[in-house]
């Protein structure tokens, strides 16, 4: 080993060792904020629900059989040429007097798996009221930010707007929406576009909770002196409400959208249900439901029952984890 060599070995060593202790330091840091979280008042409230846990469990398994519903589907529902239609009409767990093939949760008129749509289904359902609660979200929040922080006419006019849209029910405030907006689509894309105008409609329809629980907050949270602070040393109206009052309304925003979905994916349910909803090449639960009511009285019970189990269980439980989610994040209840 050469002179030079030797010089630059103990450097080496040296940079090795500071990389190895940056590298534990990381480690470190990275296991003490999961130990915080795990130790937080939220983790904690979770841990001793356990109508929180077992509704989550149950949204949980809805949602990943949503999303790997090609993987988990016996077959494509919405596929004719997966399709046998004299697998048609076979009751749940009989085998099928034609072909012999046994279905969990039986096959509707057509053949399909019932199973399968459920799953394709909810796939449908839960885009669309997520896609929906998410745009209410955010149109609420920012006219219930807009409206608490500058006050006035801007507050009066949002708020009578809000006040106008509570005195009717959200469903027909959905339903109106989604029938102006339809009609203004060319009929060759009122298919292809009913999706987006259904979130559209739904997002319309549910955006005034969200805006009055955020002109609440902001009217509480613009009278503090960190506000007052970053008045005076001259930040903008706009940077004001987007880093320092903006953060302290996310938490109840947070709870109403969790409760908000329930309410979103039986919105969907409903007017998929009146017929007004997606289209039929992309049923969702409520078209589900609607195609099986027609053979309700035949006999044939299965078609309609389980995709309104799915349906109830769905919302039931996105319904109580979102209660629990309120009674977490209020200290009051503590």
């Amino acid at each position: 080993m050469s002179s030079e060599q030797q010089h630059y070995e103990p450097e080496r060593a040296n940079a090795a060792m500071i990389e190895a202790d940056l590298a534990t330091a990381d480690e470190v840091r990275a296991l003490s904020r999961w130990r915080r979280a795990w130790d937080s008042d939220v983790a904690y409230s979770f841990r001793r629900s356990p109508i929180a846990m077992i509704s989550s469990a149950v949204a949980l398994i809805f949602i990943l059989g949503a999303v790997f519903a090609p993987l988990i589907a016996p077959q494509n529902p919405f596929d004719p040429g997966s399709l046998n239609l004299m697998d048609g009409f076979t009751a749940p767990l009989e085998p099928n007097a034609f072909t012999g093939n046994t279905f969990i949760m039986g096959t509707d008129d057509q053949g399909r798996d019932i199973f399968s749509t459920i799953l394709y289904g909810s796939r449908v359902s839960l885009m669309v009221g997520f896609a929906g609660v998410v745009f209410a979200m955010v149109l609420g929040t920012i006219l219930g930010l807009t409206a608490g922080y500058l006050g006035g006419w801007v507050d009066a006019v949002i708020m009578r707007i809000a006040d106008i849209q509570l005195s009717f029910p959200s469903i027909l405030i959905a339903l109106l929406i989604f029938g102006v907006g339809k009609a203004l689509l060319p009929r060759e894309m009122q298919d292809e576009l009913a999706i987006y105008v259904l979130v559209l409609a739904i997002g319309l329809s549910g955006w005034v909770q969200f805006a009055r629980t955020v002109r609440g907050t902001t009217l509480v949270e613009k009278s503090k002196e960190y506000v007052q602070a970053a008045r005076l040393i001259g930040l903008h109206p706009m940077l004001i409400m987007l880093r320092h009052v903006l953060p302290n309304t996310l938490g109840p925003v947070l709870v109403i959208a969790t409760i908000s979905l329930a309410l979103a994916v039986i919105t969907e349910a409903t007017l998929s249900f009146l017929g007004v909803g997606v289209p039929p090449t992309q049923p969702s639960l409520g078209t589900l439901i609607r195609i099986g009511q027609d053979f309700l009285f035949s006999g044939e019970w299965w078609i309609t029952l389980f995709p309104s189990l799915a349906l109830v269980t769905l919302a039931l439980s996105v319904n109580l984890l979102g209660d629990w989610l309120r009674d977490a994040l209020n200290p009051k209840l503590r």
